[in-house]
């Protein structure tokens, strides 16, 4: 009689272990699990629907990513391509449910540009500089941190970390011989009216400026004082097992002397070429490790405090938070929730956030028209 008592005693003490490692969330190793959508709560023919729109609405540009940017920008003046590009691929994409890997269409491992998304990394950066100490407070003014005179002057002496965060800044000046006043100029008027235009406070007006973007990027290499590849590997990439195929590169004419060593200031973007070049796969652990709010397997990555910040609605534009686009405002997908928060690119690139389902998606070279009809059939598989 006793071997059946040790038995009943075995599985009753096993139990609390057991539950305890089905309620821990799951993150994938160097390989990925693959979950049927049924095993994790989606309906797999209404999932199959999102595939299949993503698959049929690929991104209307050119390929050859060199004439896309071109034509995409051609009414900028002095307009040049001054960082690498690289072809592009077909439509990829992959969801996550419950951090297992639902669905996946297209070459997930294939290295594209991914444009603007790469705001949401260059963001990071800022974060992970709050959370280091080495930025007191996104308040503070960043002529206290930059004095080589890029924040010189009555108005750029203004400019806080936070105007640059959310796109606020209307920081004026020239950076690596690029004008702020000739990236994506107002559709009206002539290149005098945008020279000699009349400058707004910080922080009460949002545009969207790849030389203002820069102009962080810069801000916080001089900051970190190494590249910030580097801090992104050390910090984020390799903690969250992403691959060695991702590169961050900035211009041709973006180096700068920084202790003595000559560093290349990144990009935020690539519609003068560079920034992020990335694969499908390597964002989605991106992703995760914002859907699980900064933490990786029991590593604090990045703040949680700093999430809450960077997708918290700006002052300047209520569907933009530091460099993450959310939810709300004029910018809103119908029938979505407002909690929803997502990175964004040029050609279709997107990294989309859902805490409340727990999804993440991650979408490549779709008609960015219609992210919002995307997200909205993924959800619609949720059961």
């Amino acid at each position: 009689m006793r071997y059946p008592y040790l038995l009943t005693l075995c599985f009753i003490l096993s139990i609390p272990t057991f539950v305890w490692a089905q309620s821990q969330p799951y993150f994938p190793t160097k390989t990925w699990e693959n979950r049927s959508p049924q095993d994790v709560g989606l309906n797999a023919e209404q999932l199959q629907k999102a595939v299949d729109f993503a698959q049929n609405n690929e991104y209307e540009g050119d390929r050859d990513l060199k004439v896309a940017i071109l034509k995409g920008f051609a009414r900028e003046p002095y307009h040049e391509i001054k960082g690498p590009t690289k072809d592009r691929g077909g439509p990829a994409g992959i969801v996550l449910k419950n951090g297992y890997i639902a669905a996946q269409w297209g070459d997930v491992e294939r290295v594209d540009m991914t444009f603007s998304v790469t705001k949401s990394y260059l963001s990071t950066m800022a974060g992970l500089a709050v959370d280091a100490g080495l930025i007191a407070n996104v308040n503070d003014s960043v002529a206290s941190y930059v004095w080589d005179g890029k924040f010189a002057g009555a108005h750029n002496s203004q400019i806080t970390w936070d105007h640059l965060l959310t796109q606020s800044s209307d920081w004026s000046g020239t950076l690596f011989a690029t004008k702020d006043w000739a990236d994506r100029p107002p559709s009206e008027g002539g290149i005098d009216d945008w020279k000699y235009r009349e400058l707004l406070t910080p922080g009460t007006n949002f545009e969207y400026n790849d030389v203002r973007v820069n102009l962080l990027a810069y801000s916080l290499l001089q900051v970190w004082r190494k590249p910030l590849p580097m801090v992104l590997k050390e910090k984020i990439m390799d903690p969250i097992g992403a691959s060695t195929t991702w590169r961050w590169y900035g211009y041709d004419d973006s180096f700068v002397n920084v202790d003595g060593i000559m560093m290349q200031s990144v990009s935020g973007g690539g519609h003068s070429g560079g920034g992020v070049f990335i694969s499908t796969l390597d964002h989605a652990r991106f992703g995760l490790l914002f859907l699980r709010r900064g933490n990786w397997n029991g590593q604090q990555l990045i703040s949680e405090r700093w999430i809450e910040q960077a997708i918290t609605s700006s002052t300047a534009n209520a569907s933009y938070g530091y460099m993450w686009w959310v939810n709300r405002g004029e910018r809103a997908w119908e029938g979505v929730s407002p909690s929803v928060y997502y990175a964004a690119g040029f050609g279709g690139n997107f990294i989309v956030i859902d805490n409340e389902h727990d999804l993440v998606i991650v979408t490549r070279w779709l008609q960015p028209s219609q992210i919002g009809e995307m997200v909205r059939l993924v959800i619609s598989s949720v059961e």
